[in-house]
């Protein structure tokens, strides 16, 4: 009897067991089931979502290069319009040049005429000093070379009139721009113009004699004739503008073909220094009024023009510098002085250090007692040493 009962129970038992196994399956084949189709769709939208990103990155492509033909387009266009820009200018300065708008302060030619010809009559008569100034030069006492920048030729020099430290530069013997550097730093660290402003005047400047004097910009213009042109650095606008009284010019150094009138400045005011066919052979000189632009008073110096490259004026006495066709050492070789207070036999021979070339431009500083020069590209400056005419 036992053995039956233990046998039924072992039946009952693996089929309860073989149940339970049976049961166990199912739900394992159903979770795998579930599992295999949620890969599936994991699997659909992954396929969907590639597609979508393809197709998401072809138009992103697309537009990418959509937009740099049309950057490029637009760059072409503003190239194009600059061109045209840049043409018209030129054509407006062209037009400009051959048809200036004429000056804001009209020239009476009667009151020009009795001007040129009460000059003329006191021409060669002895000056009378508005100052008392009676130094000359007794030698150069230093030489600082402050950097190389533009042409050969051209200007620089400051304002001796008032406080101002503005350098004002002209680059080259024909050109329409000035620039203007804030300070004698800017102007000696900085090779490029960046830092320096522009001013662009009305009419085109020739040669390298121009000045700047107490706010205003006097320089040369040629127009047949040569006219001086007072120009406000204040109000960038012409005040006053003169014919030069002076018939068939010609270059007042000979070897600075390109220069016929220097304007200079010492303790005086302004002087013009020029030449004409008439006396050939030497400079002449004339006595400025800076404000109304009138020509005071004329002299024919002894001072000769061949081989002269600059001048300046000091004190009321001209210093012609001469130089050599096959560029050698500067010297001052002769002065004329206004007054009768030095004869050119009295004055002292005045040697500038070796250099690179030649001088295009010496401007006199009076308030600072030096003198600005372009020599052969380079800016130079030269300390003078002074002494009294009496002691000659």
């Amino acid at each position: 009897m036992a053995p039956r009962l233990s046998f039924l129970l072992a039946l009952l038992l693996a089929g309860a067991i073989s149940a339970q196994q049976q049961q166990f399956m199912e739900y394992m084949e159903r979770r795998f089931g579930a599992l295999e189709e949620r890969i599936s769709q994991w699997h659909d939208q992954s396929s969907r979502y590639s597609t979508e990103l393809r197709e998401f990155k072809s138009k992103v492509i697309t537009m990418l290069e959509n937009m740099e033909k049309e950057q490029d387009r637009l760059r072409t266009e503003v190239e194009n319009t600059a061109v045209r820009v840049d043409r018209l200018e030129r054509e407006v300065d062209y037009l400009e040049t051959q048809n200036p708008v004429p000056s804001c302060v009209e020239v009476d030619e009667k009151l020009m005429e009795n001007q040129v010809s009460t000059a003329k009559k006191r021409k060669n008569e002895k000056y009378d000093k508005l100052t008392d100034c009676s130094d000359t030069i007794s030698q150069v006492k230093a030489m600082k070379i402050l950097k190389k920048f533009g042409s050969s030729a051209g200007l620089w020099t400051k304002d001796p009139v008032g406080s101002s430290e503005k350098i004002y530069v002209f680059d080259g013997s024909r050109n329409d721009t000035v620039y203007v550097f804030p300070r004698m730093r800017e102007f000696t660290l900085f090779s490029a113009t960046r830092k320096a402003a522009r001013i662009k005047l009305p009419y085109p400047w020739v040669g390298t004699g121009h000045l700047v004097y107490g706010g205003h910009l006097y320089y040369i213009r040629q127009q047949g004739t040569f006219q001086v042109i007072k120009f406000s650095l204040a109000n960038k606008t012409i005040v006053d503008s003169s014919v030069f009284p002076a018939e068939e010019q010609v270059p007042v150094f000979g070897l600075s073909a390109f220069n016929y009138i220097d304007i200079a400045a010492d303790e005086e005011g302004l002087w013009a220094i020029y030449a004409t066919r008439e006396n050939e052979k030497n400079i002449c000189l004339a006595k400025l009024d800076p404000i109304s632009l009138d020509i005071e008073q004329m002299w024919d110096t002894p001072c000769p023009r061949e081989n002269a490259e600059s001048a300046f004026v000091i004190c009321g006495a001209l210093y012609v510098v001469y130089n050599t066709r096959l560029p050698s050492r500067s010297r001052v070789q002769c002065v004329f002085d206004v007054s009768g207070a030095m004869t050119p036999e009295d004055a002292a021979l005045v040697y500038f250090p070796k250099r690179y070339g030649s001088h295009s431009s010496m401007k006199y500083n009076p308030k600072e007692r030096q003198i600005y020069a372009w020599d052969d590209g380079y800016q130079i400056i030269y300390r003078m040493e002074m002494k009294k005419k009496l002691e000659i």
